[in-house]
């Protein structure tokens, strides 16, 4: 049995989506074994922590963005913060951590300011490729800022510094999965992650595509998730088209939906990527395009440079996507290319080595 020193305690701080939770997820797995790990979250975050984090002390603290154009709306996600950073100071003066870790967004905002005012060591973690404006904004306070990549933008030389490329927090169960493609199969395999909200637009437009395909005699199998309110729709439509499906709205058990899949659509999230090419799954990436500072386009720009996706934006989704399942499904060998390349990129022992820098932080 390990024996966890008491005194040795972690906060995490994260919430909003799955590209905030699911490393959170990944990292307080890993630190369990040698620390007392705390994980903060807003409501949206707290979702899916119960679900991947079931024996984990969980702390809520929901926080606000003020980046928003009604004037009574800023003024109340202000109040919000300030409550929310308030709420933050008594719960990390009562559970005295050692080390505050922010995995970035507006959720673990609140939480890292407080331990700054209680002059807690405080460790920002990045994984887009365009830093985010929470991490912005404290980057001049904290100890240390994690990246997944060194050609992470936005960061001034002066805090070269406090840069540790760490790579991608990548959950257990990814990690240790690697996908095999048989590229005799005739039929396609699709699997379509709208990321932790779903994409609507997915459940809008890519069942008429498929449609379309099936009329050119391209023999599909479709695994969707969706919103709740699309599943019935979907289901039936995909049925009454006599097209294979599955429709979902979220699985814990991602790698089992993986198996024997052709390639996956899905959004621009830093995480949603790099959890594909730590697995060798060939993708289609499809950029949220009202992301913030269109960091989806930048992530899925660094990945397709790299030859590791396909890359469609949003305004041709209808026009771009068939023509490349056309070009797949007529020569496979695109999606073992694409597999190739992303071996190149894959990241070892990124857990312990972002370890070994958060014992130092804490003994120095």
């Amino acid at each position: 049995m390990k024996t966890i020193n008491p005194k040795n305690k972690i906060v995490i701080a994260t919430g909003g989506t799955g590209g905030h939770v699911f490393p959170a997820v990944s990292l307080a797995e890993h630190l369990t074994n040698n620390y007392d790990v705390m994980v903060t979250t807003d409501q949206r975050g707290l979702i899916y922590l119960n679900k991947l984090l079931k024996k984990f002390k969980i702390k809520t603290i929901n926080s606000s963005t003020i980046f928003k154009k009604n004037p009574l709306k800023i003024f109340y996600s202000l109040f919000l913060i300030l409550f929310s950073t308030c709420k933050s100071f008594v719960f990390l003066k009562n559970f005295k951590p050692k080390i505050v870790i922010g995995m970035g967004g507006y959720s673990s905002f609140p939480v890292c300011v407080s331990a700054l005012i209680l002059k807690i060591p405080v460790i920002i973690y990045e994984n887009n490729l365009l830093i985010g404006k929470a991490n912005k904004y404290l980057l001049p306070l904290v100890d240390k800022i994690f990246l997944s990549t060194p050609e992470t933008k936005g960061i001034k030389p002066k805090y070269e510094n406090k840069i540790f490329i760490s790579g991608n927090f990548i959950r257990q169960e990814i990690e240790n999965y690697r996908h095999n493609i048989d590229y005799r199969d005739k039929k396609l395999k699709i699997v379509i992650m709208g990321g932790s909200q779903a994409a609507k637009i997915f459940g809008e437009v890519l069942p008429r595509i498929f449609v379309e395909c099936k009329k050119v005699g391209i023999h599909l199998s479709i695994v969707q998730q969706c919103l709740d309110s699309q599943k019935e729709y979907l289901t039936n439509f995909y049925n009454t088209q006599k097209i294979d499906n599955e429709v979902f709205t979220f699985r814990s058990d991602i790698t089992q939906i993986f198996k024997n899949t052709s390639f996956v659509i899905t959004r621009g999230g830093a995480s949603a990527q790099a959890e594909l090419i730590n697995c060798n799954i060939p993708y289609i990436v499809v950029p949220l395009k009202n992301s913030t500072d269109d960091h989806q386009f930048e992530n899925a720009s660094y990945y397709k440079k790299k030859g590791c996706n396909f890359l469609v934006i949003e305004e041709e989704i209808e026009t771009k996507l068939l023509d490349l399942i056309k070009m797949i499904d007529k020569d496979k060998t695109k999606l073992y290319e694409i597999v190739q390349n992303q071996k190149k990129l894959f990241n070892q022992n990124v857990l312990k080595n972002a370890d070994n820098q958060i014992n130092m932080i804490i003994n120095k």
